[in-house]
């Protein structure tokens, strides 16, 4: 675990936050969690892990470099105390307020919902939703008066594609919330739509 979580600074050439890894990494943030107690405490366990490894310097620097900033005022976007669950009842991803949704999808049917809110935005035209696999068939402009069909597969995040056993030669685009999947193959496009909605280009296309 630890030497993923290097490989993950070493991409980025920062430390990472408890989102970036959950993007970028193999594992699930709560196990760090677990083994760990808490996200600020794993440079220091990484520093033990990999002090007399030379091929390590360059993320040790960026944990020497990191701890020599001053601190940041956190400003907190959530309450962070966790309560038990009501069943029986929805749950709600964070606030979102994007084009009429309230919150984040939390899953494969909010991110239909959701791409279906701005396909059109995206210079996609929707022929077909399905659901086999793949979930839809589009068209995509890719020039002034000319359109390509694509095959389009939603997951609320891009590995399920891998967990669900899809195969790679029917689909040309995963639609997605989160993208998970850093050996998604080279053919297949991704569209991260948590990206996505904060872009300057759709911050844009909502006003």
């Amino acid at each position: 675990m630890l030497r993923d979580w290097g490989l993950v600074a070493r991409n980025l050439k920062t430390l990472p936050t408890r989102n970036q890894y959950r993007h970028a990494g193999k594992y699930c943030t709560e196990s760090f969690l677990k083994h760990f107690g808490k996200w600020s405490a794993i440079p220091a366990r990484f520093i033990a892990f990999a002090s007399r490894q030379p091929h390590w310097s360059d993320v040790l620097s960026l944990i020497q470099n990191n701890s020599q900033k001053p601190p940041m005022r956190r400003i907190l976007h959530a309450p962070r105390t966790c309560h038990s669950k009501f069943n029986g009842r929805p749950t709600y991803g964070n606030q979102l307020d994007f084009h009429g949704l309230r919150h984040e999808p939390v899953n494969e049917a909010g991110v239909v919902f959701l791409f279906g809110l701005i396909a059109f935005k995206l210079g996609y035209m929707v022929e077909a939703i399905q659901t086999g696999f793949p979930d839809c068939e589009a068209k995509r402009q890719i020039a002034p008066g000319r359109w390509q069909r694509v095959r389009i597969e939603f997951e609320f995040e891009s590995r399920n594609f891998r967990d669900h056993a899809h195969p790679v030669s029917g689909c040309d685009i995963i639609v997605c919330w989160r993208h998970n999947w850093p050996a998604c193959p080279a053919q297949i496009e991704i569209v991260e739509l948590s990206k996505l909605v904060q872009s300057p280009r759709m911050i844009k296309l909502e006003n």
